[in-house]
């Protein structure tokens, strides 16, 4: 049988790739007469995929929530996926390239955002207030991949709590983490104290975040984009997609969780405690909390009136 032109330049090329790391490439050839064909099912790993969710009460709406939650931790992967991308290219960051990429990660947040009615209006409360109490003291706030972003996404300093965040500034990385916002947000209300949601998330992912954060230092997504050129800084589409970013993770999605906490935790004037005790009566609102990724590209106004409302992207 005679192969043409072009199965010849593969057949060649195939040759080069395997002789290049030593390996038999005949070998790898013989292998695919013996290979499966691939099906979706096996790709996608689609029956372990569909048996991750293990409710723990037989109320039919804890279904939504687990699975909720789950394609939340998977876009969280998608977005630390697209730092990885920008943080370790070798050759040299431009502006196409990583407006390309924040993009791509407000597009995830997006999508989780508008997608948040779920949350908000496809459980019934009684349902949740029910099952909820099962779950103790399990919560989103527990999400190490959401703090691994934060922490990806900016200079450390931006992450302190920001009644500290002034003096902080020279401050190490271990002292600035013992002032992390993070940790106001799940305290008793009555006692100040933490709780057990805030003490299980320091003893399974404090370290490994800190050990994030020095990794972090000098290459999240504001390191590089001040290490860029100053032309290269003024890209008006880059300087967009960062500040669309800042905004989606710091104003819309916090404000889609408060909303979403009002709806199902706080009854009149007495409000319920959060899944876990958090707080998240000062945790949530962005207004409160003013956390900001890049306030060197938002005008004094903006940041006055940062998470006020939804903002416009």
């Amino acid at each position: 049988m005679e192969f043409d032109n072009e199965i010849q330049n593969l057949l060649t090329k195939l040759k080069e790739k395997y002789d290049a790391s030593g390996q038999d490439w005949k070998a790898y050839l013989e292998g695919l007469l013996h290979q499966n064909y691939l099906s979706y099912w096996d790709y996608i790993h689609t029956d372990t995929l569909l048996s991750l969710q293990k409710p723990r009460t037989a109320i039919p709406d804890e279904m939504i929530f687990i699975m909720y939650h789950q394609i939340t931790e998977l876009y969280f992967k998608l977005t630390l996926h697209e730092m990885e991308q920008i943080s370790s290219k070798k050759d040299g960051i431009d502006p196409i390239f990583f407006a390309a990429r924040v993009k791509r990660m407000t597009g995830y947040f997006k999508n989780l955002i508008n997608s948040f009615e779920i949350m908000v209006e496809g459980m019934e409360p009684k349902q949740f207030l029910q099952f909820r109490m099962s779950l103790l003291p399990a919560s989103g706030f527990q999400s190490a991949q959401y703090r691994s972003i934060e922490i990806c996404a900016t200079d450390f300093i931006r992450m302190v709590d920001k009644e500290y965040r002034d003096n902080m500034s020279n401050a190490s990385l271990d002292e600035q983490y013992k002032y992390i916002y993070w940790q106001a947000g799940a305290t008793e209300l009555a006692t100040g104290q933490k709780t057990l949601t805030l003490t299980q998330f320091e003893e399974k992912y404090q370290d490994s975040l800190l050990r994030l954060a020095k990794d972090y230092e000098n290459k999240n997504l504001w390191a590089v984009y001040k290490s860029m050129t100053e032309a290269d800084q003024k890209n008006e589409e880059l300087i967009k997609q960062l500040k669309d970013f800042d905004a989606c993770v710091n104003v819309n999605w916090p404000l889609m969780h408060y909303k979403s906490a009002v709806r199902y935790l706080q009854k009149s004037t007495e409000d319920i405690a959060a899944t876990g005790g958090t707080n998240w009566q000062k945790y949530l609102p962005p207004r409160i909390q003013k956390r900001i990724f890049y306030p060197e590209l938002w005008n004094e106004n903006e940041m006055q009136e940062w998470g006020k409302s939804l903002m416009e992207l």
